[in-house]
């Protein structure tokens, strides 16, 4: 699966120079756990990139901003490939916190609820943690972070779910001009990530005057969604939205041809943005996850040599100008972090 399914794209460049403002809440330093001592400007440092898995495009997208700015930061990086693996990535962190080999660990979690007594350790030893893109503990609807002493730079899922909804409601309005009918795709059925997601997705519809559909498991691959589409179809022919990863929809939308659908995808692939580009979907919520590894590289290396950083930031608020609601007009002159 490609848990990367959701997001891509802002130019790394002009992202960076965003500087972190309401989104981000001052560092609380020494707050729980051990607090690493300074480094010094001229010390190379070592960073553990823990990402999803190296087969998989979008943690590849975080990784190539996390080695490019170690590499131009007196710094360099390595990749710990757990494959998806909850208990890999676990045992992972916690020989890499015993073996003291690395100053820094920056953290996509597969398992956030796993990764708490891990990443525990990592700061009882005084290493710089950065939580990136997905948060480690029980809640879904805060950046905050929830292990004391960690660096936090995530979409909240709950954030994603309703920047989807708002796309939604807008497509809406290109394809009817009376009540409209929203199927909503979720990812994984029982995956706690998920549901809080769908959750706040479908709320958000509802509120916003949508009839929405929300029984249809989609998952993150075109086929997995080419068959939620042939089933939505035969119950509800009279869709007008239909939301989705940005995989699923892929091969959902041939199946539409000859429909008046309008395509929300959530994650911005080179796939997704064509998508938009060419009419065919109305828009993706685009997280830039190239510029958002290089941004949890930036916050963990300044925090190991002494520097005041934030200790939660919002990364569509930090990284994006249009909160990673990517439509043809938002999306303009912008290339894509990844491909599927």
């Amino acid at each position: 699966m490609t848990r990367a399914v959701r997001l891509a794209a802002v130019g790394m460049t002009a992202a960076l120079a965003l500087s972190i403002t309401a989104c981000s809440k001052p560092s609380n330093t020494g707050a729980g756990g051990g607090a690493p001592s300074a480094a010094s400007a001229d010390k190379h440092l070592k960073i553990g990139f823990f990402g999803f898995a190296k087969a998989n495009s979008f943690a590849q997208a975080a990784w190539a901003g996390v080695e490019s700015y170690a590499n131009s930061h007196n710094a360099s990086a390595t990749f710990l490939d757990s494959n998806f693996d909850g208990p890999t990535q676990v045992n992972q962190l916690q020989d890499a916190v015993a073996a003291k080999r690395f100053d820094i660990v920056i953290v996509q979690a597969n398992d956030g609820t796993a990764m708490i007594n891990p990443i525990k350790q990592a700061v009882a030893a005084g290493i710089v943690v950065v939580v990136e893109f997905t948060p480690v503990g029980g809640r879904y609807d805060t950046a905050e972070p929830q292990v004391p002493g960690t660096i936090t730079i995530i979409d909240p899922p709950t954030v994603n779910g309703e920047g989807l909804a708002k796309l939604g409601l807008d497509a809406c309005k290109t394809v009817t001009s009376g009540a409209c009918k929203v199927a909503y795709f979720q990812g994984f059925a029982n995956y706690p990530l998920d549901t809080a997601r769908t959750n706040a997705a479908v709320d958000a519809l509802k509120a916003g005057g949508a009839t929405v559909v929300s029984n249809f498991v989609g998952g993150y691959t075109p086929d997995t969604g080419r068959a939620a589409m042939q089933n939505l179809l035969q119950s509800h022919p009279d869709v007008n939205v239909v939301i989705g990863s940005s995989q699923a929809l892929e091969g959902a939308t041939p199946l539409a041809k000859d429909k008046k659908i309008a395509f929300v995808g959530n994650g911005g692939s080179t796939q997704a943005f064509g998508f938009v580009n060419d009419g065919t979907w109305h828009g993706v919520y685009d997280v830039p996850e190239k510029s958002e590894g290089a941004k949890a590289a930036e916050l963990g290396l300044a925090k190991a040599r002494g520097q005041s950083v934030p200790d939660s930031s919002v990364a569509c608020t930090v990284l994006t100008t249009f909160n990673c609601l990517g439509t043809k007009a938002t999306l303009k002159g912008l290339t894509a972090d990844y491909s599927d």
